[in-house]
């Protein structure tokens, strides 16, 4: 058994490895796959399609299904190659030693079938410095008939916020970042010195089927004291602030009749911002899904 992240439900499972014979690969993948995924051949530079309707949704390995990489965290390397700064989970890839062609370098394969994907090096993009590069015909992907929607919401603690939201049925992902400054790539310490004006904040898609928008402000105004200027309990700070970015003219409006509302609940008044979405930094790679991680958050 192997344990994998199912990105679409959030949660862990254990499943079986799949182990098939060459023989079999070949009744289910073309040519070209099984050459690439199952004796680690490369596809040639700009000829491999990597589309997902909307641009949302998930890349999954082509032989076994297994969730592999985001689309929002997919970017333009220059290569020819589709290229990633991080794959769904840890637990979805396995990194293997590759000393072929003269070289040393650290291969991908898929957790739960071996499949080759490709290569990852360190000259990626923040917030983990890691390019995946792998190969098209390695993927396949899946959108299904969702359409999701963003929300973004600073009310402290980024590990605290992420971790109510993932508790949220409905809510597909969650990025913890920094939004709301003004300097460009942002590090935590930067932000946490009160230096770029930014709030730690959370990214939110949802299935808007599942969970409303309203639903989710809900969640934002129990999960913190939304009185307290610059402050989230022991937390000081313009980076603690309490902000709802909103990314439409109905999130605005909703957001000020939730804040309205929420008023009437408070001896003391609310000042949190209601203010329109900027540029949005997903912060460095051991601040997301911190609570997972180390078993610990950082509740108020």
């Amino acid at each position: 058994m192997v344990r994998i992240f199912n990105a679409r439900k959030k949660a862990v499972e254990e499943l079986p490895e799949v182990v098939k014979a060459d023989a079999e690969w070949r009744k289910i993948l073309t040519p070209e796959q099984f050459e690439i995924t199952r004796k680690k051949g490369t596809e040639m530079p700009f000829t491999g399609k990597c589309d997902v309707p909307l641009g949302r949704g998930l890349y999954q390995c082509v032989c076994c299904g297994t969730d592999l990489f985001e689309v929002g965290r997919k970017f333009e390397s220059g290569t020819g190659w589709p290229s990633f700064w991080e794959p769904v989970s840890e637990l979805n890839v396995r990194i293997k030693v590759d000393k072929d062609l003269f070289m040393e370098r650290k291969e991908v394969l898929c957790a739960r079938c071996g499949a080759h994907l490709g290569h990852v090096f360190d000259d990626g993009p923040p917030p983990t410095g890691k390019r995946y590069c792998i190969n098209a015909a390695a993927l396949k992907p899946y959108a299904g008939e969702m359409k999701t929607e963003i929300a973004t919401f600073a009310a402290g603690c980024f590990w605290h916020v992420q971790e109510q939201f993932d508790a949220v049925k409905g809510v597909v992902s969650t990025t913890a970042g920094y939004a709301g400054g003004t300097a460009k790539n942002p590090t935590y310490w930067e932000v946490h010195g009160g230096k770029t004006g930014h709030a730690e904040s959370v990214r939110v898609e949802f299935d808007p089927s599942k969970v409303s928008y309203k639903q989710l402000l809900d969640v934002f105004w129990r999960m913190h004291d939304p009185t307290t200027p610059n402050r989230q309990g022991p937390d000081f700070g313009t980076q603690y602030r309490s902000v709802i970015f909103f990314h439409s003219k109905k999130q605005e409006k909703e957001a000020r009749e939730s804040k309205e509302g929420e008023g009437k609940k408070h001896r003391n008044p609310i000042v949190t911002e209601i203010v329109p979405a900027g540029e949005f930094y997903p912060a460095e790679e051991y601040h997301q899904k911190y609570y997972l991680k180390h078993g610990v958050s950082c509740r108020i």
